[in-house]
């Protein structure tokens, strides 16, 4: 797959070049780029579910060691793996209608008398989510029975048989991928939607970069009366604020936020004048990792010049010192961790949640066998 490489390799020097930045721009990057991961790869017709999995995660393996920062990297990986999942167990369990369900038999033989296969609650529902999709041409034709077979000669027939699993086998694959391919563009058409339905959910403008300055100046155009106060204002103004609106780059399992630097001392000031602190996020931000997980890298690094002007303090950073370090250290985190117990409400494309419900999310759509991506890796010692 030399062209879909060059196409990975592109958006890994962008991640790394920080070209592609913010949970929005690379979440529908990812996507499509897993979507032509996914239309282009060759695999076994026998277990093509599988090859799907393992080249989707060979992938997304290089694209968070990219930029470990931006979450939603991994969490369109963990959401087409689940989606890839899904399908395979929703396509294994489409043709049920010859097939019996028993909720508890006294024997445990797995097919009936009639030697026909017998399908778990599970699997019945998954194949009835499947049933309300649209019949193509292409199914209908596959499920009409075939009245030949037994008018041909034993040997014959060992051969049509061999030629029809042969060609189911192939229908299969093609439908899954087919699947797939629906199922990741349903998920790009959510990305670029997110911000509407969000708009939507919680009735207000949301401006995605979070700067005060800008805010501002897009609030008093759209004739919204503004006040513009210092970060360390915080906490003397906060008693006069009704609710506390903030956006966030990723939403942890516990509920957390990793977000933008600042919000942690915001939260810290709503919780102890009892304002309500609400945190408004698109779904391809729901991250199913923990604060204190290996994979999750919670900060980064920006560059001094949005603090000091390097004209003006230039004489401080000189290296100066007699070990050769510079007089004056700039740092200029990008991100702070916001515990779910400062956190009121979730506001997502899905609607409002509690913290304590967000697990609850995660699990529709991630599965716990993708959780982890990145395989780590031991050095041998001989």
């Amino acid at each position: 797959m030399p062209d879909v490489q060059a196409s990975v390799n592109e958006l890994i020097s962008k991640l790394k070049r920080r070209q592609v930045e913010g949970s929005h721009a690379t979440a529908k990057e990812t996507a499509i780029l897993l979507r032509t991961v996914v239309s282009q790869h060759r695999g076994p017709n026998a277990n093509q579910a599988s090859s799907f999995i393992d080249a989707v995660k060979a992938v997304g393996s290089q694209l968070i060691t990219a930029n470990p920062v931006e979450l939603a990297v991994g969490n369109i990986v963990r959401r087409v793996l689940h989606i890839i999942r899904e399908e395979d167990l929703s396509l294994a369990t489409t043709g049920i209608g010859g097939l019996s369900v028993s909720a508890g038999s006294d024997d445990d033989d797995e097919t009936d008398r009639n030697g026909r296969l017998m399908l778990s609650a599970a699997s019945v529902a998954a194949a009835s989510r499947s049933a309300l999709r649209a019949p193509s041409l292409h199914t209908l034709l596959e499920d009409l029975p075939d009245q030949s077979g037994s008018h041909h000669t034993s040997s014959s027939g060992g051969d049509s048989e061999g030629k029809s699993k042969s060609a189911d086998k192939n229908s299969k694959s093609w439908k899954l991928k087919q699947s797939v391919i629906e199922a990741i563009n349903e998920l790009i058409e959510d990305i670029d939607n997110c911000h509407a339905q969000i708009a939507e959910q919680a009735l207000e403008h949301i401006h995605q970069k979070y700067q005060g300055h800008v805010l501002a100046k897009e609030l008093v155009a759209k004739d919204l009366q503004t006040t513009v106060i210092t970060d360390s204002a915080v906490f003397a103004m906060i008693s006069r604020v009704n609710m506390v609106i903030v956006g966030a780059h990723a939403i942890m399992a516990n509920g957390g936020i990793i977000a933008p630097v600042g919000l942690n001392m915001v939260a810290l000031a709503a919780k102890r004048h009892a304002v309500p602190f609400v945190v408004v996020a698109g779904s391809h931000k729901l991250c199913p990792l923990y604060p204190h997980n290996p994979e999750v890298l919670l900060n980064d690094l920006k560059s001094p010049s949005d603090l000091l002007d390097f004209g003006e303090f230039s004489d401080c950073m000189d290296y100066g010192s007699g070990n050769g370090a510079p007089l004056l250290h700039v740092v200029n985190p990008t991100f702070d961790y916001v515990p779910p117990q400062l956190v009121s409400l979730f506001i997502t494309d899905t609607g409002g949640h509690n913290p304590s419900y967000m697990y609850r999310l995660i699990a529709d759509y991630y599965s716990a066998d993708d959780l982890v991506v990145q395989q780590q890796r031991f050095a041998s010692r001989k």
